[in-house]
């Protein structure tokens, strides 16, 4: 039986956003301002079309990289279409369902959360009381306040431009346990006001070396209709989602959940996956780290890194495919490391299909995300998605 395999980049826009200036964005590209740093060693992700992909979405050659050819890979750019350019949003449209009503958001003034809502938490989490409470990258955040929550034990809740409310904790000092059932808490509290996630954040370390650790949970709201992931499910057919998949989805129609800790982990379970004895089996993996650790943290040298070493892991992945296999290579929105401030970034994203069988084509620039999952939906022998134009006659040989 067919299998097909998600992989996202997480936040690899590739600028060109028609409605990037709605969102502060006109000129954000995170793929073509990293590679004007320096060269890029990225062969396979060439070889698959990213440099011609990118060219299409934002008219611009990439600097210092060639666009490749002659390709071994369909390849083209996506628009998003729902209305935000967070995490579930991009994850649902790839999954056959634009996000187009708006999420809740959270103002820049303090404090940043309604009085109710802190308050509230505070009484049935059993708190001595919250920290922050503003809008704030999160690991400045924790080196800021770290010592005083150790000391307090008031945890600290913060947001961004996302649709998120996030609770950070030390581990040892706070418990992983107690911030995850306080982060159920806030889920219920926060429904209210259609906020997407509840983030937990356990931090470890002490004095001037706090770090996040790999124990990160998100609970999102469910999506607001069946998803490619849920119409496989029903079908019988096996799902695996490998990382934060699982919580994106809000473990609706997700099937077997792989925990991963960082990019290579990831690789390491997405490689097991593929070389797996599953037949028909839909799985999805979310290579955290371009976002999490480069993208936010506007560290331009680490993201380009992280890109070397993705692209060093392809051929491995790719000798595991089977005929009749189908792979995508996407993203869920940018997080360009150069702009300003550390919140996503309004773009394009990449659409690589490849595997065994798979006609090298020219996609262009799609209307929608859901493309892809409507290809999905077609190549595992689903009935059409309700949105989204398939792209999978085209690929097929």
């Amino acid at each position: 039986m067919s299998r097909a395999f998600v992989l996202v980049m997480d936040s690899l826009g590739l600028g060109g956003a028609a409605d990037a200036e709605a969102f502060g964005d006109r000129g954000a590209d995170t793929l073509g301002h990293i590679a004007a740093t320096r060269a890029l060693d990225i062969p396979n992700l060439l070889r698959l079309g990213l440099g011609a992909a990118a060219q299409k979405s934002s008219g611009e050659a990439l600097a210092n990289v060639a666009a490749g050819g002659p390709f071994s890979g369909a390849h083209g750019a996506a628009r998003e279409k729902s209305v935000g350019k967070d995490t579930p949003s991009g994850h649902w449209e790839m999954a056959g369902v634009p996000v187009m009503t708006a999420w809740g958001y959270f103002p820049r003034e303090l404090p940043t959360f309604p009085a109710a809502l802190t308050d509230t938490l505070i009484q049935r989490a059993d708190l001595p009381g919250v920290l922050g409470n503003c809008h704030a990258s999160g690991t400045e955040i924790i080196a800021e306040l770290g010592d005083e929550h150790v000391a307090s034990g008031k945890p600290i809740v913060y947001t961004s431009a996302d649709s998120v409310f996030q609770i950070a904790a030390h581990e040892e000092s706070f418990g992983l346990e107690r911030l995850l059932e306080i982060c159920l808490i806030a889920r219920e509290l926060v429904d209210e006001f259609n906020v997407g996630r509840v983030i937990a954040r356990p931090f470890e370390g002490a004095t001037g070396s706090y770090t996040r650790t790999g124990n990160r949970r998100d609970y999102s709201l469910p999506p607001p209709a069946p998803t490619l992931l849920d119409r496989y499910t029903e079908t019988g057919g096996a799902v695996v989602s490998i990382g934060k998949i699982g919580d994106i989805f809000a473990h609706h129609g997700t099937g077997r959940i792989i925990k991963a800790n960082g990019n290579q982990e990831l690789w390491e379970k997405t490689l097991e996956v593929a070389g797996g004895a599953d037949d028909g089996l839909l799985a999805l993996t979310n290579f955290v780290d371009f976002d999490t650790l480069y993208g936010h943290r506007r560290d331009i040298e680490g993201y380009a890194a992280a890109l070397e070493a993705f692209d060093r892991a392809l051929p491995a992945f790719e000798a595991l495919l089977r005929p009749g296999d189908l792979a995508v290579i996407t993203a869920d929105h940018g997080c360009d490391p150069t702009w300003r401030g550390t919140d996503h970034t309004r773009e394009n994203v990449p659409v690589l299909a490849f595997g065994p069988g798979v006609r090298p084509a020219a996609l262009g620039l799609r209307e929608s995300f859901a493309d892809i999952g409507q290809t999905l939906a077609g190549h595992l022998g689903l009935t059409p998605l309700d949105h989204g134009r398939s792209f999978y006659a085209e690929i097929s040989a």
